[in-house]
């Protein structure tokens, strides 16, 4: 696996990094472009995250590949898209969730909730985990672009300090 180095004009937060990894054998095999990848990127630098990627990966083990090696590397969040549906060969959330040391359930539902929300009935469908391995926060997103977007639109309320908060650090205090 390949990974792109961010874009050196982009001045993002260096202390907190990202990786995107596209999960789809049309991408990989150049069938298709990929359109979600990006927009993933582009939402996770807006955050202020240094943001790495897309990397492509075909559906199946290379998608536990790509993670551990993340999780290695000391990302501090991996937002892989696609392979979350239910056809036989969408194995994203199987490769993902050996690797999860804790869960964070919550926040899977609330992309797809917000997906729903949106006039996408089939959001229900996507079966994307979200969780902690080591001290790397994971979320599977859907393959689509609107999905994309959606899980950006729910990640922006929450993802910096999820971050925060997995490296020990204290919930923020109302001044009152």
């Amino acid at each position: 696996m390949t990974i792109q180095p961010s874009d050196p004009l982009a001045e993002p937060d260096d202390e907190r990094t990202a990786l995107v990894v596209t999960v789809s054998n049309r991408v990989d095999a150049g069938v298709y472009t990929d359109t979600g990848g990006p927009i993933l990127v582009e939402g996770l630098r807006s955050m202020g995250f240094r943001a790495d990627g897309p990397s492509v990966v075909p559906d199946g083990d290379e998608v536990s590949v790509a993670l551990q090696a993340a999780i290695d590397q000391g990302y501090d969040v991996v937002l892989t898209t696609g392979g979350t549906g239910i056809t036989p060969g969408d194995l994203t959330p199987e490769m993902t969730a050996p690797l999860l040391t804790r869960e964070i359930p919550g926040l899977a539902e609330a992309i797809r909730a917000h997906g729903r929300e949106n006039g996408v009935p089939t959001a229900s469908l996507s079966r994307g985990l979200a969780g902690v391995a080591g001290s790397t926060i994971i979320v599977n997103l859907p393959g689509s672009s609107g999905g994309c977007r959606d899980g950006i639109a729910v990640l922006s309320k929450v993802l910096p300090h999820a971050v925060d908060q997995v490296r020990g650090g204290d919930h923020p205090r109302s001044a009152s």
